[in-house]
């Protein structure tokens, strides 16, 4: 297995024993299984997502998981601080005896964490702030609602995940994998599918396809939704059952024909499509128009 340099922290990095030492049994692969950890150990892959995350001086980087620290060095050579969160209680004491120039890392789970008081208590002078990580595999969908559901001001997230849940996210209408994920996060970001990591990049080797993608924060919104909440219990409902009918999916709901019909009259939907056929901008105006709202 061989070594990189990091050449600002003159350190080198062995990526299969990691930056905190050879002799770590907190590695050994039963606590890999238990955490649902697969550690990356290709440096030409690590190269890739450093250039996707684009660290800078200017920015505040939330890492999840910094693990070895395969990533966490390089990060926290270019951006401006780099802030990780480690579930792992025996990792974070390693991590705590190291001293890394503008690195913090702390104890916690991302998923309880407060990610806009992480934001406002270490952005200070940064004006940019990215969230990334390389993400257990069991935690994707959850953070991914995670930063729906909480305004915090990223600009970019950039996460190594299983490849069908990227694939998810990037869907657009009359894909098998388009879903209310699909529509909730593309609302608010521009959402690309970077690079495929096939398993033997990792240690050890899960037994899934991985990929890389990054979201892009929007200005704006596609379309202005004034109940967010609202608009995702809809979109669970549209997509109830997918060989359905909208219509018969919105009935499931509660909604009564008449006003689906009128609904989809408004929205200028076919009530005999398929969810998974209808657009982002349809579900927009036909949630509007079950309403009783002006069309966005």
């Amino acid at each position: 297995m061989k070594a990189y340099t990091i050449k600002a922290l003159g350190q080198k990095v062995n990526l299969e024993a990691g930056p905190l030492g050879k002799s770590m049994p907190i590695y050994r692969n039963r606590r890999r299984r238990v955490l649902g950890q697969h550690f990356l150990k290709s440096a030409g892959i690590l190269k890739k997502i450093v250039e996707a995350i684009d660290p800078r001086p200017d920015t505040l980087i939330i890492e999840i998981g910094p693990g070895r620290g395969a990533l966490t060095f390089p990060l926290a050579e270019k951006a401006g601080k780099v802030v990780a969160v480690e579930k792992d209680a025996a990792i974070a004491a390693q991590w705590k005896e190291k001293s890394v120039p503008g690195l913090t890392v702390f104890e916690g789970d991302i998923l309880d964490c407060d990610l806009a008081a992480l934001r406002t208590r270490h952005g200070g002078p940064f004006p940019r702030a990215v969230l990334a990580g390389n993400l257990p595999y069991s935690i994707s969908t959850p953070l991914l609602f995670k930063i729906l559901e909480e305004p915090a001001p990223f600009e970019r997230c950039v996460f190594l995940v299983q490849k069908e849940v990227a694939e998810r996210i990037t869907a657009a209408p009359g894909a098998k994998d388009y879903a209310p994920l699909s529509i909730l996060l593309q609302l608010r970001f521009a959402a690309e599918i970077r690079f495929a990591v096939h398993p033997g990049s990792f240690s050890p080797p899960p037994k899934v396809e991985s990929a890389l993608v990054s979201l892009e924060r929007r200005p704006e919104p596609l379309f202005g939704i004034p109940d967010e909440r609202r608009f995702a219990d809809f979109l669970r409902g549209a997509f109830r059952q997918r060989r359905k009918t909208l219509a018969n999916n919105l009935l499931a709901s509660g909604r009564t024909a008449a006003a689906i019909e009128r609904a989809c009259g408004r929205a200028e939907l076919d009530p005999r499509a398929r969810p998974e056929q209808v657009p982002i901008a349809g579900f927009a105006a036909l949630f509007a128009a079950l309403r009783g709202e002006p069309l966005p």
